[in-house]
């Protein structure tokens, strides 16, 4: 399943592997400098008018959201109506509850919604981007289990690594390890070394490094793991995959940032090579 999103050829060369959504978003969560010294200019610097002239503008501005929503409720449908792909191959889970296969992941519903967490054989941590996600869904869960959906992470570290940073984040959602599988690789989340090499030789930019060290890696074994979603049916007894996403694709799971472009000052992210995100422990 070697197929690429919409990342642009410069930050695919780069970050390709690396599963962060760098890799289709050159610019999300870096900082000007540090969470701490973000840009502080004045709101009255922004152009500033009369409450007649702000209606106007948002009144052309709602005609535009509105546009959108309605192209979002489009493309929902165009997604339910891609082709279902059976897995043919099988695949076992060490979860919390023992071992399981994939069909058994679905815990009695007929959906399944993976989320690719990096945390990969050789992390000590989970990645923070990642971790920011799961912030925001972990709240998530049970109302999905409402609408016949079952969401869970997986990663290739293994379990007792997930299940102890699970606790240290005072998470809840379910998290299986698919260690020694190939489950990863072949829905592209998980990359060798020697994939890796070429992309290794030709230099890394700073960030990666970054994020690697605060992963307890090497910006090698930090970029064999890359976040994305897929979806899952189940029928009659056969799992299909039905849905994946990369990159700038990710970004649903990552409410905050819905938040942030609704802010006077938006993402508020420059062009400097630091990432900002932390773990929620870490501000």
């Amino acid at each position: 399943m070697r197929w690429r999103d919409d990342a642009p050829a410069t930050a695919t060369a780069v970050i390709a592997a690396a599963g962060l959504v760098l890799r289709g978003v050159s610019r999300m969560g870096l900082a000007n400098k540090h969470n701490s010294t973000i840009r502080t200019e004045t709101v009255t610097e922004h152009k500033v008018g009369t409450r007649e002239q702000w209606l106007n503008a948002r009144s052309a501005l709602l005609e535009r959201e509105k546009e959108l929503t309605r192209r979002n409720d489009e493309l929902a449908r165009e997604r339910r109506e891609l082709p279902w792909v059976p897995i043919e191959k099988e695949y076992s889970f060490e979860t919390e509850d023992g071992t399981k296969t994939l069909a058994e992941l679905f815990d009695g519903r007929s959906q399944l919604i993976v989320y690719h967490f990096m945390f990969g054989p050789e992390y000590e941590a989970g990645c923070p981007v990642c971790s920011s996600s799961a912030d925001g869904f972990d709240a998530a869960v049970p109302h999905l289990k409402a609408r016949d959906v079952t969401f869970l992470s997986i990663s290739r570290a293994p379990l007792a690594k997930l299940r102890a940073y699970k606790r240290r984040m005072g998470w809840g959602f379910p998290w299986a390890s698919s260690s020694g599988t190939d489950f990863n690789f072949d829905f592209d989340v998980s990359a060798t070394k020697e994939q890796l090499a070429p992309l290794l030789e030709r230099g890394l930019p700073p960030v990666l490094t970054q994020m690697a060290a605060e992963c307890g890696t090497d910006p090698a074994g930090y970029m064999t793991e890359r976040q994305a979603l897929s979806a899952f049916a189940l029928s009659d007894g056969v799992v299909y995959h039905t849905y994946s996403a990369y990159a700038r694709g990710v970004e649903i799971v990552m409410g905050f940032y819905a938040l942030l472009d609704r802010a006077p000052k938006g993402r508020n992210e420059g062009d400097s090579t630091e990432f900002w995100i932390r773990r929620h422990d870490e501000y």
